[in-house]
């Protein structure tokens, strides 16, 4: 057992247990390292997809397909999270002892829960892998934040061209008189 209670540590106890915990961050930075790293090529693909798909040579929104663009951006964007997910949760498979997350789906269903910070608390960690959780939780506020930043630049960009779109149309329409 890694975390006895104060009267069972013997010498060398707290050193393990602080050595677990430094084996802990390392792993959830890792972790993080990956993550950010699926997340920042698939965020470079998706930009450059919308921009040659849906932007005119003048750089603004040239299509009125703002629902499909988001919607590719959506897809894209929870398929992205959910590979980040899998990710976490084939750790949690590979490392955390044998008992604590059943099978494979149950590893995935957890990792859900704590990356999307829903936290339902039917399945828990043990007290000495617990750190890995918290971690993972930070890591989906990151991720999903990022993916909403994405998400508002997508809806910006598409309001702009359409309110240069409408600007062209009101002084098209002021020079011929029509209304």
């Amino acid at each position: 057992v890694l975390f006895r209670s104060q009267e069972q540590r013997g010498p060398y106890d707290d050193r393990s247990r602080t050595a677990h915990v430094l084996k802990l961050s390392l792993i959830g930075a890792v972790l993080v390292a990956i993550t950010v790293v699926i997340h920042a090529l698939g965020t470079t693909y998706l930009v450059r997809y919308l921009a040659g798909r849906f932007l005119d040579e003048s750089g603004r929104w040239g299509s009125r397909n703002t629902l499909l663009a988001l919607t590719q951006a959506a897809i894209v964007l929870v398929v992205l999270h959910a590979l980040e997910i899998v990710v976490w949760a084939g750790v949690y498979k590979a490392l955390v002892p044998v008992g604590e997350l059943a099978d494979l789906e149950t590893a995935v269903y957890f990792s859900f829960v704590t990356f999307t910070t829903l936290g339902y608390g039917d399945i828990t960690l043990s007290e000495g892998w617990r750190l890995l959780s918290g971690i993972q939780a930070l890591n989906g506020i990151l991720l999903v934040g990022w993916s909403t930043a994405l998400m508002f630049a997508v809806v910006q960009k598409s309001w702009q061209g359409f309110a240069h779109r409408d600007a062209e149309a009101a002084s098209q329409n002021s020079r011929t008189g029509r209304r």
